[in-house]
């Protein structure tokens, strides 16, 4: 006989018990909630309690699954909050309030759910001091399952964040007035929460997930500012989706670049995690941890800390112990065959390994960092700066090298130029560049600049075009506009990096860029500026700069270049409006402003073209930006006023414009007159002013009764005709 075709397990339990309960009525009902016409499902009950834990699969406690009506309501919560449409703060507080009612007992349930976590993160975005601080305590004893849950361990990054500056707020206020309830200060909170996760540091560090928490948790800890580039990069990956409130700046975002100051017991657990990390590292876990991919960011950041700490020890001493640096180089790394040099030279090559070489080649010792110079880079700096993984930490040590190993450097990476270039690797000599010019090494400067020239063929019609692999451009057609511009790749990336950083370095390197811009025809330049890479050339060789400033001698960036720039954009008038209709052409067109400072002639030429096209431009949303910026508005209502705001921008004297008159008096505009200061010393003056003179003239005609208009010399309302009765 057939079998009957019958669903085992929870799933066919499950449809059977919906199928039975299909026409009995729901309990519970929840009241609706009405915020923006949109109707939300409250529960009747005040309180929620939530089931016993049970295990999961791999130990973990499992908090339970949110209902249907429940995930309906959080989520149809959480669009409302993302849009931030709400006619007043208050509302927005009102509906925070209710929302914060309707999770209570919930909190553990929305942190681990995949739906609803980005509520909760939003939550903690626009929560209340002591909103923030009942959170810690929903979450106390269970931190160290949450920051291992995959949606519960973004909830627990960005309370931490969060909860910073309010630790640092309470450190300047006032004790609170005693009352009934225990107060709870948020710098408790978070020693709290690092009792929890004591003695579990070393399989936390390898977490896919609990590592990324640790991280902002250490960050906290030790003040350093939270949305620096070179702490984000340690903090979270590119993927990390970044939840956030359309109109709404929290209190960790306005201080998210400045160092926070945190109290001592911060600093000393941040101590605790150093020491407690070198005890777990040893000569097995050394090589693993330095070159995984999730334990190694955590590792730079330790390490960071232990040699930026304020009571960091620098000495190599055999007895300093609870130190990383001393777990990672045991012994003298100048000792041929030693460990610490076995160490450093297995990470060069290493893509994940270098970066932990990166953070100790920066932030090491000067006397450290010398023996690691001397043992492992100086003789094979040049081979080193050809190898696409090790170049990246050659360009760390040239930014702490002295003079004279700079210019030996230089003498060693010189040659490699032309196969770095082909291999468009040009980021190390963009670091040579700078760092040469910034010693002051002019030979080297100019032996690396010539070999530049030499690698792209010496002729400055093509030399920018082969350094951002450019095509040149035929007509300047509006294909160039970044609306249907190809992504461009890292050569055109790296290559725009080293025109800027020459364009920035007076002399010999600046005037080759700049002969090569000259060079360009019309189309070629459109095609430049209005792309988003190359486009910040075209903005970095406007900028004035002055040849006699000490701090910039012999800068080729005057005023003869850049009219001659200018110029060549001038020259058809269609492309100052290609420029201000394209997003990124209408940046290059900004710096034309500041290019044209002290060229007031061109400045006006630019106004007038806008202004020609003005309804064209009101059109389109980049040209409006653009007519304000240029304040083309003005130029062609009051252009005396418009000539004395750019005079008074670019420093010089500004220019008196005449007040508003009458409608009546409107077809008599006159021309203002600067304020004569003390008596007019003329003809017959005796040391009288303008307006004495005036009047006693008006006296003496009034008196011979002659019907005369006679004109007053003052100024403002008194340079008007004045006629005697």
């Amino acid at each position: 006989m057939p079998k009957e075709n019958k669903q085992r397990g929870r799933r066919g339990e499950g449809k059977r018990k919906r199928e039975a309960n299909a026409n009995e009525e729901p309990v519970g009902k929840r009241p609706a909630l009405d915020v923006g016409g949109i109707s939300f499902v409250g529960d009747t009950t005040d309180t929620f309690v939530p089931p016993p834990f049970t295990e999961e699969a791999d130990g973990r406690p499992f908090y339970g699954l949110l209902a249907e009506e429940e995930q309906e309501y959080f989520r149809r919560a959480d669009e409302l909050l993302e849009l931030n449409d709400f006619p007043s703060d208050e509302d927005r507080s009102l509906f925070l309030a209710n929302v914060f009612k309707e999770a209570e007992g919930k909190e553990l349930k929305i942190a681990n759910s995949q739906s609803c976590s980005r509520l909760m993160e939003r939550l903690i975005l626009l929560s209340t001091p002591t909103q923030k601080k009942t959170l810690f305590q929903k979450f106390s004893g269970q931190f160290l399952h949450l920051i291992q849950h995959r949606f519960a361990s973004h909830c627990c990054e960005t309370l931490f964040i969060h909860s910073a500056p309010i630790v640092t707020q309470e450190l300047t206020e006032d004790e609170p007035a005693p009352t009934d309830e225990v107060y709870v200060s948020m710098e408790n909170s978070f020693l709290y929460t690092l009792n929890e996760l004591e003695g579990q540091i070393g399989f936390l560090l390898n977490d896919r997930f609990a590592s990324h928490a640790l991280r902002v948790l250490l960050v906290v800890l030790s003040g350093k500012p939270l949305a620096k580039s070179s702490t984000k990069t340690l903090l979270q990956s590119r993927k990390k989706e970044n939840i956030t409130t359309p109109g709404f700046k929290s209190s960790a975002e306005e201080l998210s670049l400045e160092a926070r100051a945190v109290p001592s017991s911060f600093q000393d657990a941040v101590n605790k995690f150093i020491s407690d990390t070198s005890e777990i590292l040893d000569e097995t876990s050394i090589p693993v941890l330095s070159c995984h991919q999730t334990a190694n960011p955590a590792l730079q950041l330790l390490l960071e800390l232990e040699l930026t700490r304020p009571t960091k020890t620098k000495d190599l001493a055999p007895e300093a112990s609870g130190s990383i640096l001393r777990k990672l180089l045991p012994d003298n790394i100048e000792t041929e065959g030693s460990k610490s040099a076995a160490f450093v030279s297995g990470l060069i090559y290493e893509s994940i390994g270098s970066r932990l070489l990166e953070t100790l080649v920066t932030y090491a010792p000067g006397k450290l960092f010398k023996q690691i110079y001397r043992s492992t880079f100086k003789d094979r700096i040049g081979a080193l700066a050809r190898n696409e993984i090790a170049t990246y930490v050659v360009i760390k040590v040239l930014e702490r090298v002295s003079r004279e190993d700079l210019e030996e450097a230089a003498t060693s990476i010189t040659p490699q130029i032309p196969n770095l270039i082909e291999r468009s690797r040009t980021t190390i000599l963009k670091t040579l560049l700078e760092r040469t010019s910034a010693r002051r090494a002019e030979k080297s400067t100019a032996a690396i600049t010539t070999a530049i020239a030499e690698a792209y063929g010496n002729d400055p019609a093509t030399l920018l075009l082969k350094m951002t692999n450019t095509t040149p451009q035929t007509a300047p057609e509006a294909e160039t506009d970044e609306k249907v511009e190809p992504r461009q790749d890292l050569t055109t990336l790296h290559g725009s990096l080293l025109a800027q950083a020459m364009l920035a370095i007076p002399g010999l390197p600046a005037t080759l860029i700049q002969d090569s811009l000259l060079c360009l025809d019309l189309p070629t330049l459109i095609h430049l500026a209005c792309t988003t890479t190359t486009s910040h050339i075209l903005q970095v060789a406007l900028i004035p700069t002055d040849p006699s400033s000490p701090s910039n001698p012999g800068s080729a960036n005057n005023a003869p270049f850049r009219r001659k720039l200018v110029n060549i954009f001038l020259a058809d008038p269609a492309s100052i409006i290609t420029l201000a209709t394209s997003k990124s052409g209408s940046h290059a067109l900004d710096a034309f402003w500041d290019g044209t400072q002290g060229l007031m002639m061109l400045k006006e030429r630019i106004c007038s073209i806008l202004a020609s096209s003005m309804a064209e431009l009101r059109e389109d949303w980049v040209g409006r930006v653009v007519l304000r910026n240029w304040m083309v508005e003005l130029f062609v209502r009051r252009k005396v006023e418009w000539i004395g705001k750019v005079k008074e921008g670019e420093g010089g004297t500004t220019v008196a414009v005449a007040p508003k008159e009458d409608e009546g008096d409107a077809a008599e505009a006159k021309k203002p007159f600067p304020a004569k200061k003390g008596p007019v010393k003329g003809k017959g003056g005796d040391g009288k002013s303008a307006i004495q003179l005036a009047r006693e003239k008006f006296a003496a005609g009034k008196t011979k009764g002659d019907m005369k208009v006679v004109r007053g010399k003052g100024t403002g309302a008194n340079a008007g005709m004045i006629k005697s009765r």
